[in-house]
């Protein structure tokens, strides 16, 4: 992962140096950077707000941390799903550190300004951790799945050679197909100013400052992003409906609760993630509706809010998870 976001960082620079040494372009004065006009109607209301996005992201740093740490220190947690739980947060404190961190800033200090190659890697870390979050929770299902409805099998199919190669997997797959969203739009040319209308770098709110025609941008970044978290959640969606099969046919008397137990706390998170999505996708669409400001906040309440859920969500409703954190504690 460190090698593709040095190879981004180096290609951004390089088409760069490109772009302002081409003659063509001595008519536009080169972007050197960018400045982040969060929620352009309401000024005013950036103080208040950045009291519980604050606190937000205090909660998902630590409730994060608190998980890692108790994984990593209980015994008993070294197990396939925890390891996968322990990737999850890891997702969620670098799509929190990348984003959150910045909005605070100019929410306090008034740093608006972004320098051109921390746009385009803040881009690629939104669009790439994205997409394997979702991908996370797909391993996570297909885990789930095997261990109702093929319990005798699992130790054998869910290993920790099984969890090595399902994250090189998330991290291969959601990186370079996500590559090219960062790199198309640092080729362009901007000539409409450099202020983003957005707390974030975002592919639509940069590429509207360019003079190019910004179609293919558009168009890749939307046949990208659906194909990775359309798969995943199609995937997700089997994974459940066959647990959902072999769960009706126990008919031993507790044995259902017991079952659907073992996969509720990761099918809230996928509702929560999948619901919170949607609800981005729809005001985004209906962006001439609605006051601009609205898809501004959702999209900075998404990478902030699914991170302090998602460890908590396991802390209250998973024993061995609840016990590590007291043993923890006692410490």
């Amino acid at each position: 992962m460190i090698v593709i976001l040095k190879t981004l960082l180096e290609q951004i620079k390089l088409i760069r140096k490109l772009y302002m040494a081409s003659p063509s372009n001595d008519s536009t004065a080169p972007v050197s950077e960018f400045l982040l006009i969060c929620f352009p109607n309401f000024q005013n209301w950036q103080h208040w707000l950045s009291l519980p996005l604050g606190l937000l992201f205090l909660l998902a740093m630590g409730a994060n941390a608190t998980l890692l740490i108790t994984i990593r220190l209980e015994a008993s947690l070294h197990q396939p799903l925890y390891y996968l739980l322990s990737l999850l947060s890891l997702l969620d404190i670098v799509l929190c550190l990348t984003v959150i961190p910045k909005v605070l800033a100019i929410f306090w200090f008034g740093l608006r300004s972004i320098s051109f190659p921390a746009c385009f890697l803040q881009m690629f870390i939104m669009n790439s951790f994205l997409t394997m979050e979702s991908c996370t929770f797909m391993v996570m299902a297909y885990d789930r799945y095997v261990a109702i409805c093929h319990p005798l099998r699992y130790p054998s199919i869910i290993t920790d050679k099984f969890v090595a190669r399902a994250v090189v997997f998330v991290i291969a797959r959601n990186a370079f197909v996500s590559l090219p969203v960062p790199m198309l739009s640092a080729r362009l040319r901007y000539c409409a100013g450099n202020t983003i209308k957005n707390c974030i770098c975002t592919n639509l709110s940069v590429s509207k400052l360019s003079c190019d025609d910004i179609t293919f941008n558009q168009l890749y970044q939307f046949v990208a992003g659906w194909t990775l978290l359309g798969s995943d959640l199609i995937l997700i969606f089997i994974s459940y409906s066959f647990i959902l099969k072999v769960v009706l046919r126990i008919k031993a008397e507790g044995a259902v609760a017991k079952a659907l137990s073992t996969c509720g706390s990761h099918f809230i998170l996928i509702l929560f993630f999948s619901t919170v999505l949607l609800v981005l996708v729809i005001t985004n669409l209906a962006r001439k509706r609605i006051p601009p400001d609205v898809p501004i906040l959702l999209n900075i309440l998404h990478h902030l809010i699914p991170p302090a859920l998602n460890p908590i969500v396991y802390g209250v409703r998973t024993k061995e998870i609840k016990q590590g954190i007291q043993n923890l504690l006692r410490r």
